[in-house]
């Protein structure tokens, strides 16, 4: 297969055009000049898959935070790499460090970018995102300010409430209310409402509410769902709750 065919296996639609088509263009430009036929390249024009488009997307926003504090780690790298790896296979998540390599030569227009994300993709589908590059920030053991303020960009352009983005933020930010603000409540609250707000969250980020969008996106909302009880179980021992 040429170079940079497993992304013709995952389909590419909406994300050749807009913003996001121009900064993928030259790395797309690379499957048109390695030999794939005049098939293939319709069908890349084509398709309409969301895994495709997603996992092109995300790239784009993963350089975003990469390039915020002027210097890519290593072990973001690999954080990247081991996320394509388990999600979409070893051979992509190699061609995706390479298109990550050419997206971060390039100016990202991070308002742009996102309002098309927005316009794309469903809630959950950003929600995922988010989750992920805060996953990225922390991969050298620290989100810097700068990296924080370019996910607080992108979750602003990408309308993802308020709460939602402290919710995932706690996960990933350790403060002294973290677990409240994972459960999206104040510590003020009364015991009930700690139980009411641990009920709401499960359901809200239980695997089976993305199941419909197939095995990568229940692996991500396992790893929300289980931060979300880890937060409960947190005020339970602080407010000595059953």
């Amino acid at each position: 297969m040429a170079k940079f065919g497993k992304w013709i296996g995952l389909g590419l639609g909406w994300a050749l055009g807009g913003p996001i088509g121009g900064i993928l263009g030259l790395a797309v430009g690379s499957i048109f000049d390695s030999g794939t036929s005049f098939a293939q390249r319709e069908a890349v024009s084509r398709t309409q898959t969301v895994r495709g488009d997603y996992a092109a997307s995300l790239l784009v926003l993963i350089a975003a935070v990469m390039k915020a504090d002027g210097r890519v780690m290593k072990s973001e790298l690999e954080y990247v790499k081991g996320y394509f790896r388990t999600r979409f296979g070893e051979a992509t998540s190699s061609e995706a460090i390479v298109m990550l390599r050419d997206i971060l030569k390039q100016e990202i227009p991070l308002r742009d970018v996102s309002h098309q994300l927005s316009q794309r993709l469903d809630y959950s589908y950003r929600l995922e995102m988010l989750h992920f590059l805060f996953g990225i920030a922390s991969a050298d053991a620290a989100v810097s300010d700068k990296e924080l303020e370019i996910i607080a960009r992108i979750r602003e352009y990408m309308h993802i409430s308020d709460s939602d983005f402290e919710s995932i933020k706690a996960m990933f930010v350790r403060q002294t209310d973290s677990a409240y603000k994972i459960l999206e409540i104040d510590p003020s609250v009364s015991d009930e409402e700690v139980k009411k707000a641990y009920r709401r969250m499960a359901m809200k980020y239980h695997p089976d509410k993305v199941s419909h969008l197939g095995e990568d996106f229940k692996k991500v909302a396992n790893e929300k769902f289980r931060k979300v009880k880890d937060a409960y179980e947190q005020v339970k021992k602080e407010r000595g709750l059953n």
